[in-house]
């Protein structure tokens, strides 16, 4: 039997990607890339190499089954799981969680947004693999924290230890998890010739040595979205990644939590425990989902238990929240344009991202940093710099 179970979260609206994604159909399920395939499709395809199609299970908006149905028709339809409303990602996960218990009470579960854009599909799959094979053998709650590459002000942190910290003390050494029943040694610490009175090497320059990537550190602490100033001293200082919101955790580990941290939570869905996988399933969820605290598992969990790694990782990784993430992934013109839509004309410029219709005949001259989108009967042109703006530009085209 295979043990890895994929969660991917498909609930959110997008709409900082507007007019091209709405809420009849955000951005999950839209062709971004403008390569043929929606970014839920590709993560779909991206984990069906870690998992089989039957143990990936997609959480949505009740209104979003049939566009999910259609674009990932491999996958069971009991593995579509509907949110009568938005509760944030601990319920979603608890749901997911609770509904892979009754099917298999020794899953390895991933947890991943479906949104996500993954340039190094092989270096994110070993990622993966390595990760799981950790949280197998160890009670540890696994987060992937990206390298940063740029004093970015529009992600959150994660603050890891040395890799040269003592961490054995922080597993526990479950007899009940790893092969025939035997508990797993801790991770290795630093190279056999590291010696406590040599300095203590940066976790960059661990990662250049290869000591890093191989091993999770344990989370000092997670940080919010910094100020530029603040930034910029996280990428100095070499041990905080961006938090791409990416989990990896045994079913024992996380239910564990769950009851520990959010018992509130917990209990709700251990209450369905006899409907999961049966017809009724869909009624109880109806009933109980709306009951649930509105809370993060970041804000539920990550930030509470003591038995959180993070996995520094580097995998051409972006959660494509904005139209200049975007931008910074197409490829570009000489000019640094990206363009979709076949009858564009550009003259004179420069740093733009173009999204028009496939047959729209359009001319653009003499614009630096703009974006321009048109899609849904809607036209913006907006600079990148303003782009915060575009909830407000939507608001009110919405409120007309």
């Amino acid at each position: 039997m295979n043990n890895n179970y994929i969660i991917i979260m498909a609930g959110g609206v997008g709409s900082r990607f507007w007019p091209m994604s709405t809420e009849e159909k955000p951005k999950q399920f839209l062709d971004v890339l403008g390569i043929g395939k929606s970014l839920l499709q590709q993560t779909v395809a991206r984990f069906q190499t870690i998992a089989p199609a039957e143990n990936i299970l997609i959480v949505t908006s009740a209104k979003y089954k049939k566009l999910v149905a259609e674009q990932c028709p491999e996958l069971l339809e009991s593995n579509i799981l509907l949110e009568p409303c938005m509760r944030n990602t601990a319920p979603c996960i608890a749901y997911a969680a609770y509904k892979i218990k009754a099917l298999n009470a020794d899953a390895n579960i991933v947890v991943a947004p479906s949104d996500h854009l993954i340039t190094n599909e092989a270096e994110f799959i070993r990622i993966i693999e390595n990760g799981l094979d950790f949280t197998a053998n160890n009670d540890a709650l696994l987060t992937l924290g990206i390298q940063p590459h740029r004093p970015e002000t529009g992600y959150g942190y994660i603050q890891a230890n040395s890799v040269n910290s003592d961490q054995s003390s922080v597993i526990s050494k479950n007899p009940n998890i790893g092969s025939e029943g035997e508990a797993y040694e801790t991770m290795p610490n630093a190279e056999a010739s590291f010696s406590p009175s040599e300095p203590v090497p940066t976790i960059r320059e661990e990662i250049k040595r290869g000591v890093v990537v191989e091993s999770p550190l344990k989370v000092a602490a997670f940080k919010e979205k910094p100020n530029l100033e603040t930034a910029k001293e996280y990428l100095t200082a070499g041990n905080y990644f961006w938090n791409s919101g990416i989990f990896l955790w045994s079913f024992k580990s996380i239910l564990s939590a769950f009851e520990r941290f959010v018992p509130e939570v917990a209990a709700i869905f251990q209450k369905g425990e006899e409907f999961y996988n049966t017809d009724k399933e869909q009624a109880f969820i109806d009933e109980m989902f709306p009951t649930c605290t509105n809370i993060s598992i970041d804000y539920a969990v990550m930030e509470k238990a003591n038995n959180i790694f993070v996995q520094p990782a580097d995998f051409g990784w972006s959660d494509l929240g904005t139209w200049g993430s975007l931008w910074e992934k197409r490829e570009r013109n000489e000019a640094g344009n990206t363009v979709v839509g076949e009858k564009v004309h550009l003259f004179d410029a420069d740093n733009c991202i173009i999204n028009m219709p496939k047959d729209k005949k359009v001319v653009i001259q003499g614009l630096q940093d703009y974006i321009v989108v048109e899609d849904n009967e809607v036209l913006l042109i907006c600079k990148k710099e303003e782009e915060q703006r575009i909830k407000e530009f939507r608001a009110s085209i919405i409120n007309e």
